[in-house]
């Protein structure tokens, strides 16, 4: 009985260290920034980190010299059928993203698949017509060469069947011009749709977190646009 009392002491005393690390790089490590430190050529690619105060997107242009997203990701995949002038591209746990549409919806299964990668993963995009009255958004520009390698990084993530990515058909669209693909990957824990997101900023050589876990990550190092006021 002793040595089964040691044992689980042990045990707890490690899943505590363990959890004390683990909190201390998700709280601290954001403030580190990487990146943003090279010259890649002329800025000419706007793009926009948009964010609904949990989950960031990387927004592209939808049509320009290096891509069209609209081959990627076909305006007819979505309920309005119509592609526009931007799209959000996200990553992240397919459950989480397919079943809970709102926070009230989260249940303890889904929760815990997310939280240990026992999920597989999806890319959800929306079209938008513009990014004026985004009350959450960061604007940046990049060069075309770091716009390809962001380009690289998207595709890289996604399922690809016979040239063409895998959309995942379902009524647990958000709105009318979203649509779900099949992505590559797992969220955990230390890899979450934020880590994803900041993860792109480095592949493209601007400013990132260290690591992140969370949107606030992000955004300590991209200051928020001001929405239009009409």
């Amino acid at each position: 009985m002793t040595k089964t009392l040691s044992c689980l002491l042990r045990g707890m005393i490690g899943l505590a260290i363990v959890l004390i690390c683990y909190l201390a790089a998700v709280f601290l490590l954001p403030y580190f920034k990487t990146g943003g430190t090279q010259a890649h050529g002329k800025q000419e690619v706007t793009l926009y980190l948009r964010s609904n105060g949990v989950h960031t997107d990387i927004v592209v242009p939808v049509r320009s010299a290096d891509y069209d997203w609209a081959i990627v990701f076909p305006g007819r995949h979505t309920r309005n059928g119509q592609t526009e002038r931007w799209l959000a591209i996200g990553w992240g746990d397919k459950n989480f993203y397919l079943n809970t549409p709102t926070w009230a919806d989260l249940t303890v299964k889904t929760a815990i698949k997310a939280v240990f990668g026992l999920s597989s993963s999806a890319v959800h995009v929306t079209y938008y017509a513009d990014m004026k009255d985004c009350n959450r958004c960061a604007e940046l520009t990049v060069s075309r060469e770091q716009y390809r390698s962001l380009i690289r990084y998207i595709r890289a993530s996604l399922q690809w069947s016979k040239g063409h990515t895998v959309w995942i058909p379902t009524d647990s669209v958000y709105g009318q011009n979203d649509a779900f693909y099949e992505a590559v990957g797992h969220y955990h824990l230390l890899n979450t749709c934020n880590t994803w997101a900041n993860r792109a900023l480095k592949v493209m050589g601007v400013d990132a977190a260290v690591w992140t876990v969370s949107e606030q990550g992000i955004f300590l190092h991209y200051p928020l646009m001001q929405p239009v006021m009409r």
